[in-house]
């Protein structure tokens, strides 16, 4: 046994006798922060939003207890928000929170929740950089017996992870497929339509959900020839963007583009599974698109693709209220540490490579030019100012 485990499981012991049994259950400043970490208070206002109405409400937190919570990074809005989102709650609950983001290094992400371990969490909440690199650290928290909460991201791979918490993400992509039917009116229209796809990170365990959920939504419709994708590119692989990045949708847009439409041949709708690579197909569209614009669906309701909807850049985003998916992350924080069970509401669909995992799937809904006020105005996850 390691010096280094060792000094883990003794620092540990006191805490590891409350948690015996919890593990198996039904259902910002940390001290050793990279540069990147900061106080989720500091966060730029627009990025924090207010709780749920409906949230659920966490039990009491026993005295002392301590929660490590990883976020990928602080370079995608939405990471932001769910950081703010999950310190409030947890420290409205009463636990100390130590919260850190690890600027989409998985190396660096496997550090800071070593050190989470070493500073005494008691339970850890972590959205993964990729699904299968968190090996070591996840060794020494089984090691330490301390519960693990993948949060959003399914952790692959490991018999450490003891729930998961997410939104339906399959329902993600058959929203945004459903969309794309209805508004192209695909059951009557005579067609064919020209449709591109972008999808997400092949890292993410999440972009398989996505893409498959909208493919097999409009798979009948490709196969009769209704939907055109003039690229070819329709297989997760070819149509992946690495780390969700604008740049590289924009980069991969342009060159179909380019290639394939730039004789003014209409592009009628360009499925992109979030908004990061929406925002990239966007910009590629405004530089070198010269046909009808097309619908673009994406996910995460971000500002600055909000706003696009608002101008008629982007047709629709998956609202995915994350306030909601923090407080039910808490809740169960809160029933895992007081030896409670711990509210599951799917035991059958995420297998992590060792079996499958608990989990709590959150509903998703679409907001577009229509419906935005009502879901994101009025519920006081932004503000009027926040979209002008």
């Amino acid at each position: 046994m390691s010096k280094k485990l060792l000094s883990v499981l003794l620092s540990t012991a006191m805490v590891a006798a409350l948690l015996v049994g919890c593990g198996n259950s039904a259902a910002e400043e940390p001290a050793a922060a990279t540069e990147e970490a900061a106080p989720a208070e500091e966060a730029p206002a627009e990025e924090e939003a207010a709780p749920a109405e409906d949230a659920a409400e966490a039990p009491a937190a026993a005295a002392g207890t301590k929660v490590g919570v990883s976020m990928p990074t602080k370079d995608l809005q939405r990471w932001n928000q769910d950081g703010a989102n999950m310190q409030s709650e947890l420290e409205a609950a009463g636990y100390e929170v130590d919260l850190q983001y690890a600027n989409n290094e998985p190396q660096t992400q496997v550090s800071q929740i070593e050190n989470m371990i070493s500073n005494g969490a008691n339970v850890l909440v972590i959205a993964a950089i990729e699904a299968s690199s968190l090996g070591e650290a996840l060794d020494m928290a089984k090691a330490a017996n301390i519960p693990v909460i993948a949060y959003d991201r399914l952790i692959m791979n490991s018999d450490a992870v003891s729930y998961y918490a997410t939104f339906d993400n399959y329902k993600v992509g058959v929203t945004q497929g459903q969309y794309i039917v209805d508004t192209l009116d695909l059951d009557n229209a005579e067609g064919p339509f020209n449709l591109e796809v972008t999808a997400g990170d092949p890292g993410d365990n999440n972009a398989p959900f996505f893409y498959n959920g909208a493919m097999d939504t409009l798979k009948p419709y490709i196969e009769s020839g209704k939907l055109v994708v003039k690229s070819g590119q329709t297989e997760f692989e070819e149509v992946g963007t690495p780390q969700w990045k604008t740049e590289t949708a924009q980069s991969r847009a342009d060159n179909i583009i380019s290639s394939f439409y730039a004789d003014g041949t209409n592009i009628d709708v360009w499925l992109c599974s979030n908004d990061s690579t929406a925002l990239g197909v966007e910009t590629a569209l405004a530089n070198s698109y010269n046909g009808e614009y097309p619908i673009v669906t994406g996910q995460d309701c971000d500002i600055e693709n909000t706003k696009n909807m608002i101008a008629g850049k982007q047709s629709m985003s998956v609202f995915k209220d994350t306030r909601t998916l923090a407080s039910q992350v808490v809740k169960m924080v809160g029933q895992i540490l007081n030896g409670e069970e711990v509210e599951v509401n799917d035991t059958e669909t995420y297998d992590n490579g060792t079996g499958v995992i608990p989990s709590f799937l959150c509903e998703p809904v679409f907001a577009d030019a229509n419906n935005y006020k009502e879901l994101l105005i009025d519920s006081g996850y932004y503000t009027e100012d926040q979209l002008k």
